[in-house]
């Protein structure tokens, strides 16, 4: 997928106006969906013009793209941190934060996340298969370079399928970040409206699974 850049006119507009215009169109594609997404409502709620908006983008795919590239930069400076914070830990609290801080920014982000699952769930939504690879692509990179971490300080034990063990995290955080989101996807731990304290319980209860299967 070659994304398609904004026009000059949306990079120079002031960093408040540009989040505007971001903020309302990420609201609306998460929450219609691509196809059903209003162009007529989205300026509305950006409170402009509807013809600036095609001074800033080429088209509705246009904005689409380059909302996935925004939303996909929240997530990797929040992975970012979560790495640089638990950097001296052992590899499996840093599982447990790691998951404990997927759960926050589905709270405090629950558009980014809305839009991710509108991506997963419809199979005509435009870049789809790219938007896709990427969102795997960047997790598995996070996961590699805590398992790689760990390797190194001897925390896992000898032939620990990679492979194998980055398809394990990246499937059991992804499942679990939607249980939490989406009640009609969680039938066993009732995750979604749990309390904290619930969701912390049931993160150390499979962290405490991996461990049993990993641990050197």
């Amino acid at each position: 997928m070659r994304e398609e850049p904004p026009f000059a006119t949306f990079r120079h507009l002031p960093p408040d106006k540009q989040e505007r215009v971001l903020t309302a169109a990420l609201a609306e594609f998460a929450d219609q969906g691509y196809h059903q997404a209003s162009l007529n409502r989205m300026v509305a709620r950006a409170g402009i013009a509807k013809g600036s908006l095609y001074q800033y983008f080429p088209n509705k795919e246009g904005i689409f793209a380059y909302i996935f590239q925004y939303a996909l930069k929240v997530v990797r400076r929040t992975l970012t941190t979560v790495k640089e914070e638990t950097l001296e830990e052992n590899f499996f609290v840093r599982l447990e934060k790691s998951l404990l801080a997927g759960v926050r920014f589905l709270r405090e982000h629950p558009r980014i996340f809305s839009l991710y699952l509108k991506i997963q769930f419809d199979r005509n939504v435009p870049f789809r298969e790219a938007f896709l690879a990427a969102v795997r692509g960047h997790a598995t990179e996070y996961f590699a370079s805590l398992v790689r971490r760990a390797q190194g300080r001897g925390e896992l034990r000898p032939g620990v399928p990679e492979a194998a063990v980055l398809f394990l995290l990246d499937a059991m955080f992804d499942r679990f970040l939607q249980a939490v989101a989406v009640p009609a996807l969680d039938v066993t731990l009732g995750l979604h409206q749990a309390t904290d304290a619930a969701i912390h319980q049931h993160i150390r209860e499979l962290i405490s699974l991996l461990k049993e299967g990993l641990m050197a």
